[in-house]
């Protein structure tokens, strides 16, 4: 627009300066000055509106796409509450990728906690993308809420501490035991950074304690750290992920359960313990029901 109105003018004044000249009588040439003036004036007056409307322009365009509240989010809080202080708004997360865990849930399911027992079933999906998937029973007793939202597969959290217990899904074992897989194959998967633990980048600092089986089960102790968004600060957590890989299938479902440093040495680690141990996946039963994969949501819909 501004291009067109711009070529417009330059024509203009093009053609009425090598127009060709005539013979004006004096009233005719005070006339010819006067209006040749008032049209300076109108141009004038039309390049200083097209700089200022530019200049406005320049400024909105330099503040398309910026978010100073970025610099407001504290991974402290949402590894407290799951979420950030402004969930799916002009901060929040936008612009940020939900978590993958590789956890799908079956159609036609939901997920159950039972609010006495503690109780969590889950009936997901392994090898979801193929075109013949197996559907596994999981289940685990946590003392915390079942998580709810849009970032959230499988998970309890309690929101006041920051504790949490989730699943999540490696890739192929390519037919090796769980017991024989190396601990790396695990940490690799749980710490990606599109893991659950990575929100606001991988942990670092991971160090495993400890890996042994019990009973079908790999169990596995670990330390990492998260940086504060608010502090810059390193903070520690704690860990426990069992896994297991259940029989006739290539991938290891993983419990993960963890809480920072301080209150696991106040007495969190019980919690931790008690919710690893009550870990279980088992095949479903073979029913009429086709075993495919349940529609996730996200805050305005289906995904």
């Amino acid at each position: 627009m501004k291009i067109q109105a711009l070529s417009l003018l330059i024509c203009l004044s093009s053609t009425e300066a090598f127009a060709p000249c005539k013979t004006k009588s004096n009233g005719a040439v005070s006339s010819a000055l006067k209006a040749e003036k008032e049209t300076a004036s109108s141009r004038r007056s039309f390049f200083v509106d097209l700089a200022s409307s530019s200049a406005a322009l320049g400024i909105i365009g330099m503040n398309i796409g910026a978010d100073p509240a970025w610099a407001d989010m504290d991974v402290d809080d949402f590894l407290k509450s799951g979420q950030v202080s402004m969930p799916m708004g002009v901060s929040g997360q936008a612009g940020k990728s939900r978590p993958q865990t590789g956890i799908v849930v079956r159609d036609g399911t939901e997920i159950s906690r039972d609010a006495k027992t503690g109780n969590v079933l889950a009936e997901i999906l392994l090898s979801a993308q193929s075109s013949d998937p197996t559907a596994a029973l999981v289940t685990f007793t946590s003392s915390w809420a079942l998580a709810k939202g849009s970032l959230f597969d499988v998970e309890c959290r309690n929101a006041e501490g920051g504790d949490s217990a989730f699943l999540s899904l490696t890739g192929k074992a390519n037919g090796k035991s769980v017991e024989s897989l190396p601990t790396s194959f695990f940490t690799k998967s749980l710490f990606s950074p599109t893991g659950r633990f990575s929100f606001y980048g991988p942990p670092t600092d991971v160090k495993v304690k400890k890996s042994y089986m019990s009973g079908n089960n790999r169990v596995i102790e670990l330390g990492f750290s998260i940086l504060s968004q608010s502090t810059g600060a390193e903070i520690p957590r704690l860990a426990i992920v069992v896994a297991t890989i259940p029989d006739g299938t290539d991938e290891a479902v993983m419990l993960a359960t963890s809480t920072n440093a301080t209150r696991w040495r106040k007495g969190t680690e019980n919690d931790c313990r008690k919710t690893a141990e009550s870990f279980n996946v088992s095949l479903s039963p073979k029913t009429g029901m086709k075993v495919r994969a349940k529609r996730k949501e996200d805050e305005f819909g289906l995904l």
